[in-house]
C-alpha cells in the first residue's frame, strides 16, 4: 500500500508487534522506495536474504579497517526559514481556516473539489491530496527569483574619469555620433581617451593583444565593441560584438597585451531597467552574460557592465562619468533618464490560491523536444492538454529512444509527431510550421528547449563560443520571427539557465546565449508578444545534473539538483504569470554565497536575507577596524618566521581547498595529495584561485592548480609571491615548458568522460597514434608522438574524432537534442 493507507493502518493496530511498510511512495523513484521498505524490514528483525538481492550485481563482503572509524558530525543544523517560502504557506493556511470558518461544508467542498454530501471517509484522502498540492505549489514558490532594478543613490554626482582610458570601438560604428558623445563626454573631465578600433578580422585575443601594448599602465578600458550586431562573417550565429568582447577579455586577463585596467563593457539598451524599455539592443545582451562570467573569473580585471539609453543626453553621459569615475561594488548598472540604477535579485512574489496556471491546448511545438528537458515537458504537456505533440530535434525519429517517448505521449492521448529538423535553419523550420497549420492543427504554443552544454573551461575560440552560443539562440530568433504577431500563439517559452542570470565559472559562451534569451523574452513583451523565459537550476533525472559527479559537485557548490515535477509545476505557473523573465532554482545561500562573493562582493545578491545571513559569519574586523582579509593574512604571516610561515601558510591553502570543495575541515586535504586527486575540476580551480587571491591579495591565474598541483607545491608559489627576500628560489610550476603546461590546461577542460562514454576515446587515441594505429599496439614511436602533440594538435583532434564520428550530420551548428541548462 501506499503510504497514506499504511499510516492509517498503522493507526488501526494496538501493540509494538506490527509495523506497515510503504513500497509505493508518490513522487519517489520505485527502486528507492522497494529498497527503503527491505530495509526498514530488516531492521524489524524480517531475515532478508541479502543474498539474492545482490545477485548479479558484482557486490561482494569486505573486510572493516582494523582502525577505528573517525567521527565527524554531519547532522544539519537548522537554518533560518525562507520568507517567500513562509508566506506563501501562511496564505495557503488562511485560505483554509477562512473556508472552514466561513464557507460551511458547501465551500469545502468547492475548495477541495467534492461532493458536499459525501462521507467524512471521502474528505479526508481529498484533504490530504489538497494539502500536498499546495505544499507542491508552495515549494514552487520558494524557488521563483526575479531580476529588478533599484535606483543607485550614488548615482548623480558628478565625478568623472580621469587618467588614460583605452576605449575599444567597432569598426562598423567608429562615425557613431552616440559614440562619439560618449568619448567626448570622458575626455571632458580630464581623461585621456586612446581608441582602438576592431572588426570581425580581429576577434582573436592574440590579434587584440598586439594592438594593446604599449599601452600597459591605464585607469581603465571602455569597451563599445557590443554595439555591432552584425552576424559574424565566418560563424552567423555569433553578433560580431560578442566575438570581439570575448577576446578582448581574454587578451587582457592574459599576460601577453601588459594592460593592467578593469574592463567596462558598454551596451544600448540591451536590459528593461525601467518600464518603458523596449531592449531595441536585445542582442547586446550576449556580453551582459559573456560579462558575469569574466567577472567571476577575473574579478580583479573587472569594471563592470553599464547599459545606456539610445537618446543620450547629458544628464545620461554625465551619470556613465559618474559611474566609471567610481562605482564602488556596483558592476551592474543602468543609465536612464530618471537616473542610474542598479541591478538585484530577489524573490518573486509568491502566487497566491488564485493564480492561474497555463493549460497547453491544440499543437504545442516543442525543441529539443527527444532530449531529457524535453522529454519531461513533453510528458508533462500531454498530461494538461495538449492534443498534439511536435517534438523536433535535428535526429527526429532516430534519436534514441524516439520510438519509446512516442508510445509513452500517445497513451497519455496526445497525437506525436517526431519531427527532423535543425531550428537553426530557418527555411526548414518555416516550412514545418506552414505544413502543420496546412493540416489543420497549427501551432499553439512552443517551448524552446533545445542547446548544448558548454564543457568546463575558462577559455573558449572563437570557433566554440559560436557553437554553444548558436546551438542556443539561432532556434529562439527564427522562432520569434516566425511567431512575431500578438495572436499567433497562446504561449512562448524559452528555456533558459542561471548561467545567465549571476554567471557560472568556465561558461562564458552559455551565459551569454542564455542572457540573450531573457532579453528576447523581455524584448517580446514590451511589444506586446506572449514570452517567457525560464532561467533554470539544475534539473535532476537529466541534462548536465546527470553527468558523472556532477550532482555531487552542484550540491557541494550550494545548488542542488530540482526534481522535474516540482520543475514542471513552477513552468506552469510561470507562463501564466506577469514576470517575461523568472529564475527557477533551488539554493543553498549558506554554501553558496561565500564562494561566490570570496574573491569580491556581488552586490547583484546581496540583499537577499539568506545572503545577507550566510556572509554574516565573514572577516572580523583587524586590528586597525578594517575587514580586508588580506591585509589581516599578511600581517598574521609577516609576525611568523621560517618553518612557522610556511606551516601557516600551507594551512591556509589547504583551508580553501577544503572548503572549495565543500569539507568541513582541512584535515580532508592533504598537502602532499595532487589536487586533481582530491576532485578539483577547472570550475573549483577557479574557486580556489579567487579565495587564496583574496586571503593574500594576490592576482593569481586560473591554472594555479595545474601549474603547482598540490598544496605544498602551491604553498611554495605563494610564499616565494608574498616574501621574495626570505623565501629564496621561487617555485617553479611543475611543468617548466610553457607548452607543456598549456597541455596540461587544456586537458583539463575536454570532456574525457564524455567522450569515452560516447565510444570516441579510442578514436582520439587512435588519430593522435603514428599512421592510425591502434592504440597501444606496439610501436617505438608511439611515445614520441605522444610528446609531440601540443594544445593546438589535442584541439584539432579532439574536433575531428567529434566531427567524423560523434556528429552524425557533420555539423555542429543548430539545436542538439539535450539541454544541460
Amino acid at each position: 500500500p501506499d503510504g497514506v493507507l499504511s499510516a492509517m493502518a498503522q493507526d488501526c493496530v494496538t501493540g509494538e508487534g506490527a509495523a506497515f511498510v510503504p513500497v509505493l511512495r508518490k513522487g519517489r523513484p520505485e527502486p528507492e522506495t522497494a529498497v527503503t521498505a527491505l530495509a526498514h524490514a530488516h531492521a524489524r528483525g524480517v531475515t532478508v536474504d541479502w543474498d539474492r538481492f545482490f545477485a548479479g550485481t558484482g557486490a561482494r563482503r569486505v573486510d572493516l579497517p582494523t582502525y577505528a572509524f573517525q567521527g565527524q558530525r554531519h547532522w544539519p543544523e537548522p537554518a533560518a526559514p525562507r520568507p517567500a517560502a513562509d508566506a506563501a504557506r501562511d496564505a495557503v493556511d488562511a485560505r483554509f481556516w477562512e473556508v472552514v470558518e466561513n464557507a460551511g461544508p458547501t465551500g469545502i467542498a468547492e475548495e477541495l473539489g467534492i461532493d458536499a454530501e459525501q462521507p467524512l471517509s471521502a474528505l479526508l484522502p481529498a484533504l490530504s491530496l489538497w494539502r500536498r498540492d499546495q505544499r507542491a505549489r508552495t515549494q514552487a514558490d520558494a524557488r521563483r527569483y526575479r531580476v529588478a532594478w533599484h535606483p543607485w543613490p550614488q548615482g548623480n554626482g558628478d565625478a568623472t574619469p580621469t587618467g588614460d582610458w583605452l576605449v575599444a570601438l567597432p569598426a562598423a560604428h567608429a562615425d557613431d555620433p552616440w559614440i562619439a558623445a560618449v568619448t567626448a563626454r570622458i575626455e571632458a573631465g580630464g581623461a585621456h581617451v586612446v581608441p582602438v578600433v576592431l572588426d570581425a578580422a580581429d576577434a582573436a585575443p592574440d590579434a587584440i593583444a598586439a594592438r594593446l601594448r604599449g599601452h600597459a599602465v591605464v585607469a581603465g578600458v571602455l569597451s563599445l565593441l557590443a554595439l555591432d550586431e552584425r552576424p559574424h562573417p565566418e560563424h552567423p550565429g555569433v553578433p560580431v560584438g560578442l566575438a570581439l568582447t570575448s577576446a578582448l577579455a581574454e587578451a587582457l586577463t592574459g599576460e601577453a597585451s601588459g594592460v593592467d585596467g578593469p574592463l567596462w563593457c558598454v551596451t544600448r539598451d540591451a536590459v528593461a531597467a525601467v518600464a518603458a524599455d523596449g531592449l531595441a539592443g536585445a542582442a547586446q545582451a550576449h556580453v551582459w552574460g559573456l560579462g558575469r562570467v569574466v567577472a567571476l573569473e577575473h574579478p580583479d580585471h573587472w569594471g563592470g557592465l553599464v547599459d545606456l539609453p539610445s537618446d543620450c543626453d547629458e544628464r545620461a553621459l554625465n551619470r556613465l562619468a559618474a559611474v566609471l569615475a567610481g562605482a564602488g561594488d556596483e558592476d551592474q548598472l543602468a543609465v536612464r533618464a530618471s537616473g542610474t540604477f542598479v541591478r538585484r535579485l530577489e524573490r518573486a512574489a509568491p502566487q497566491g490560491p488564485g493564480a492561474g496556471t497555463w493549460t497547453p491546448r491544440g499543437t504545442v511545438l516543442v525543441t529539443g523536444g527527444t532530449g531529457a528537458l524535453g522529454r519531461h515537458t513533453a510528458r508533462w504537456l500531454a498530461g494538461h492538454g495538449a492534443q498534439r505533440l511536435v517534438l523536433v530535434s535535428r535526429k527526429g525519429a532516430d534519436a534514441p529512444d524516439a520510438a519509446e517517448l512516442e508510445r509513452e505521449l500517445s497513451g497519455l492521448g496526445a497525437h506525436v509527431t517526431l519531427a527532423a529538423c535543425d531550428v537553426a535553419d530557418r527555411a526548414a523550420l518555416g516550412a514545418l510550421v506552414e505544413r502543420l497549420a496546412a493540416e489543420g492543427t497549427p501551432v499553439r504554443a512552443v517551448v524552446h528547449a533545445a542547446g548544448v552544454s558548454q564543457p568546463p573551461g575558462t577559455h573558449t575560440d572563437l570557433p566554440g563560443l559560436a557553437h554553444v552560443v548558436a546551438a542556443k539562440t539561432a532556434g529562439a530568433v527564427n522562432l520569434d520571427a516566425l511567431f512575431g504577431t500578438p495572436d499567433s500563439l497562446d504561449a512562448f517559452v524559452l528555456f533558459s539557465s542561471i548561467a545567465g542570470v549571476w554567471g557560472s565559472g568556465g561558461q562564458g559562451a552559455y551565459a551569454a546565449a542564455n542572457a540573450f534569451l531573457d532579453a528576447l523574452a523581455e524584448r517580446r513583451r514590451s511589444e506586446g508578444l506572449p514570452a517567457t523565459a525560464v532561467a533554470w537550476g539544475p534539473w535532476a533525472d537529466g541534462g548536465m545534473a546527470a553527468e558523472g559527479d556532477a550532482e555531487e559537485q552542484l550540491r557541494r557548490r550550494g545548488l542542488p539538483p530540482m526534481a522535474p515535477a516540482g520543475n514542471l509545476l513552477a513552468l506552469e505557473r510561470a507562463v501564466a504569470g506577469p514576470e517575461a523573465a523568472v529564475t527557477v532554482a533551488e539554493v543553498d545561500w549558506a554554501r553558496f554565497a561565500p564562494a561566490f562573493t570570496a574573491a569580491r562582493p556581488r552586490p547583484l545578491v546581496a540583499d537577499l536575507p539568506e545572503v545577507r545571513d550566510a556572509l554574516r559569519a565573514g572577516p572580523a574586523a583587524t586590528a586597525d577596524g578594517t575587514k580586508d582579509p588580506s591585509s589581516a593574512t599578511l600581517r598574521r604571516l609577516a609576525e611568523l618566521t621560517g618553518d612557522d610561515r610556511q606551516s601557516a601558510l600551507l594551512d591556509l591553502v589547504r583551508e580553501h581547498a577544503a572548503a572549495a570543495l565543500g569539507h568541513s575541515s582541512a584535515d580532508a586535504v592533504a598537502a602532499e595529495r595532487a589536487f586533481k586527486d582530491l576532485g578539483f575540476d577547472s570550475l573549483t580551480a577557479v574557486e580556489l584561485r579567487n579565495r587564496l587571491g583574496a586571503a593574500c591579495g594576490l592576482r593569481l591565474p586560473s591554472s594555479l592548480v595545474f601549474d603547482y598541483p598540490n598544496p605544498r607545491a602551491l604553498t611554495g608559489h605563494l610564499l616565494h609571491s608574498l616574501f621574495p627576500e626570505a623565501a629564496g628560489t621561487p617555485a617553479a610550476p611543475v611543468d617548466s615548458d610553457p607548452q607543456d603546461a598549456e597541455l596540461r590546461r587544456t586537458l583539463a577542460t575536454i570532456p574525457l568522460g564524455r567522450i569515452r562514454e560516447a565510444g570516441l576515446l579510442d578514436t582520439l587515441l587512435r588519430l593522435a597514434a603514428p599512421n592510425g594505429t591502434p592504440a597501444g599496439a606496439a610501436d617505438p614511436d608511439t611515445a614520441d608522438a605522444a610528446d609531440s602533440i601540443d594544445a593546438m594538435d589535442l584541439q584539432a583532434l579532439l574536433d575531428l574524432a567529434l566531427d567524423g564520428h560523434g556528429d552524425p550530420d557533420g555539423s555542429h551548428g543548430g539545436a542538439t537534442d539535450d539541454d544541460s541548462n
